[in-house]
């Protein structure tokens, strides 16, 4: 896939790197001039995706959480993945309210967040081998763009 502009990075799934991952996908997203609200919106997204990967994926032991984000016109596609303990039931991990760790006081909200914050969400997750999670978002006015 053809990318106007990509970045790829790779970090410790250690929690003081989630405010890290966050701030530079913010960082490459700016170049598409977004609203104070849509740069919210992607930060709040990565920041469940990668809190996810180092709580649920990695639980405690350490790896590494990989962000790639690609800038195509005026949408950032952005993918967040581990290869930690992967998800044994999606559909239900990505029911409101449900957590796998309830003695750590989650919300069980991730999924449900970055799905309303994003306009497209998938996850692909193979028990044992990692998950990965895709994230769409379009900046600017999206009947415009489609119409263009």
């Amino acid at each position: 896939m053809q990318y106007d502009n990509e970045m790829r990075l790779e970090f410790l799934s250690k929690s003081s790197n989630e405010a890290f991952a966050r701030v530079a996908v913010a960082a490459f997203a700016s170049q598409l001039d977004p609203t104070i609200e849509e740069i919210a919106d992607i930060k709040t997204a990565v920041s469940e995706a990668v809190t996810n990967s180092i709580i649920h994926g990695y639980e405690n032991k350490v790896g590494y959480v990989k962000i790639f984000a690609g800038i195509r016109n005026n949408t950032v596609e952005i993918e967040i993945s581990d290869v930690g303990k992967g998800i044994e039931d999606i559909q239900q991990a990505m029911q409101p309210l449900y957590t796998s760790k309830p003695e750590l006081e989650r919300s069980g909200m991730g999924f449900t967040i970055m799905e309303n914050f994003m306009d497209h969400l998938e996850v692909e997750s193979i028990p044992g081998q990692g998950t990965r999670i895709k994230m769409i978002k379009t900046i600017g006015d999206k009947e415009n763009i489609e119409n263009q």
